[in-house]
């Protein structure tokens, strides 16, 4: 039965082993990576190795990953005191988004990414995908729809919504979510509030320069190929 990640470094393997995404073994990404000259000496001041090993791809995934921090949004700055950093509608939504519930799953430093619950806790969320959520990890008839709570930071930038990618704009997500999830009704005034709040969200997007990435090396077709 398949297991949820630990931590980043794990998590960061699951793209590489699944069938559905790259659909390699941990054994054929070391290949890769090792055919490579150009990516020795950096695993080799790194971790001391010029043969880097899976868990070693890993970390090294996941430290790049924990750069990906997105500061100083205006809510950031709004908690942190500044009480100018919100538009009066703004202030407006957060106070609907915890008065009507949303925060009782949307907390924490993320407003969010804290807790499994279950996707039509009120009525049922219709949607032709197939994923059963938790359960297609457990396979424990109580996880049917129960997905992890998602992080609310830029979320304005990350459309669409909801486990299936059906949802194309905030306002019908947040509507769909007051109504499946609170049993509200809101106004479209109160959904263009609480909307206004999630714009207060985003924060500085990091500025990553692209590499120039090292050339493959003489055996790194034979790898790929065995894959592709």
């Amino acid at each position: 039965m398949q297991s949820f990640p630990k931590n980043l470094a794990e998590q960061a393997t699951g793209p590489i082993t699944n069938p559905l995404e790259m659909a390699m073994t941990p054994e054929l990404a070391e290949g890769v990576i090792r055919s490579i000259p150009g990516y020795r000496p950096y695993f080799e001041k790194a971790f001391g190795s010029k043969n880097p090993t899976f868990s070693e791809i890993a970390e090294a995934l996941a430290a790049f990953e924990s750069t990906l921090t997105t500061p100083n949004s205006p809510f950031e700055r709004y908690v942190k005191g500044n009480k100018t950093a919100l538009t009066q509608q703004q202030i407006d939504g957060l106070r609907l988004f915890r008065r009507s519930g949303c925060i009782m799953c949307h907390n924490g430093n993320l407003l969010g990414g804290t807790s499994f619950q279950k996707v039509g806790s009120v009525r049922p969320y219709i949607t032709n995908n197939p994923s059963k959520g938790k359960m297609d990890i457990t396979g424990k008839p109580w996880d049917e729809m129960m997905f992890k709570v998602p992080i609310l930071l830029n979320i304005e930038k990350t459309a669409p919504y909801f486990h299936d990618g059906a949802i194309r704009t905030l306002p019908e997500a947040v509507g769909t979510m007051a109504d499946i999830q609170l049993d509200a009704n809101l106004s479209a005034k109160q959904v263009d509030d609480i909307v206004a709040f999630l714009h207060s969200l985003n924060g500085e997007v990091p500025k990553i320069e692209k590499p120039a990435l090292p050339p493959s090396g003489p055996e790194t077709r034979k790898y790929i190929e065995e894959v592709y």
